[in-house]
């Protein structure tokens, strides 16, 4: 099979030849029909964050369909289609049982980013438990969003706890950032977008935003407070998680806001304990998702509460140009796909 593989981090990544896997007991053989690229691949090329052992196939967000199955697998069959959970779980611990599986304390992996291969790849070979039936009517391409970008805009918002007529500040408007907005304005909130790319407000309102604001720094803050009349918002989501953008979201909540981050990076948020203590400010962490929220988000898909980011696809031998777009600045997500 054809496969992208990370020999070196900082490296371009090689088209090369590779085994195709054949499936153990209680396995299934996904032909990857679909394969979305997202900042998590950027940090695995950079060597930040995870550390797979080298050579590795990268690729996190897979919907495709099943070509073969393993030994005692009597709920797959070949041709069925599937979207893939990328936490592997022990499905026994607190977390797992507490209906918190990508907390798990006894993680074996993670599809594309860490101890199993993924969908840079013509297949992947995977345990069953790992994926969810594709909606008919949802394409192999938004299903594979919804393996990232949508399990965990919808986990985000459900974290956020937000409320109808809620003011909620949206920093970083790319694929989480427009599935959230998405969500959120569904749900009767009024959003404010925010990124550093101007070009994007179309974009933002288009998501469903009522608000625009091209400024992550200090000067976002007044601007933030000037549509609340001084008091703030009720909740900031931080898909960024730059020293600077946490610290205009943190200072932009109301006495008793909540800031949800999703994005990180090497930076530190220096946090004033008197100003989260005295005003009851909240910051909550978010971790990707759960399988519940991949199946809700495929399912809004299917209902169309849902609509596609995908803004531009790739054929498995252009990835390393779809990476160069990503890190450039993309406005909604990009997608590799296979004949």
């Amino acid at each position: 099979m054809k496969a992208a593989l990370l020999r070196a981090f900082g490296e371009r990544l090689s088209i090369e030849e590779a085994p195709r896997p054949q499936p153990a007991r209680g396995e299934a053989l996904v032909r990857v029909r679909a394969c979305g690229i997202d900042g998590t691949d950027l940090k695995l090329l950079d060597g930040f964050g995870y550390a797979p052992a080298l050579p590795f196939i990268m690729g996190h967000e897979i919907a495709g369909e099943i070509a073969a199955v393993g030994a005692d697998v009597a709920e797959f069959a070949p041709g069925d289609r599937v979207a893939v959970y990328n936490f592997v779980t022990c499905n026994r611990c607190v977390y797992c049982r507490s209906y918190r599986d990508q907390l798990c304390l006894h993680m074996g992996g993670v599809v594309g980013v860490l101890d199993l291969p993924g969908g840079y790849a013509e297949f992947v070979c995977l345990p069953t438990q790992q994926l969810i039936r594709l909606p008919a009517n949802v394409d192999y391409v938004d299903g594979a969003t919804c393996c990232d970008a949508g399990l965990t805009a919808t986990h985000a918002v459900d974290r956020a706890r937000v409320t109808i007529g809620d003011k909620v500040l949206v920093i970083g408007i790319g694929g989480v950032g427009s599935l959230a907005t998405q969500l959120l304005a569904a749900s009767g909130v009024e959003v404010i977008a925010v990124d550093s790319d101007a070009a994007k407000e179309k974009w933002a309102r288009g998501q469903g935003a009522s608000h625009f604001f091209c400024d992550t720094g200090d000067a976002l803050v007044p601007l933030v407070r000037g549509l609340s009349g001084g008091i703030g918002v009720d909740c900031v989501i931080d898909v960024v998680g730059l020293r600077s953008t946490m610290t205009a979201g943190f200072a932009s909540l109301r006495r008793g806001g909540r800031m949800v981050v999703i994005g990180y990076t090497p930076e530190r948020f220096p946090l004033s304990g008197l100003e989260l203590a005295q005003n009851e400010k909240e910051v909550i962490g978010t971790r990707a998702g759960r399988r519940q929220d991949l199946s809700r988000c495929l399912k809004l898909y299917e209902s169309g509460a849902l609509r596609s980011i995908v803004r531009a696809t790739y054929p498995l031998d252009q990835v390393n140009e779809a990476l160069a777009q990503l890190r450039s600045g993309v406005t909604g997500r990009i997608v590799l796909t296979f004949d």
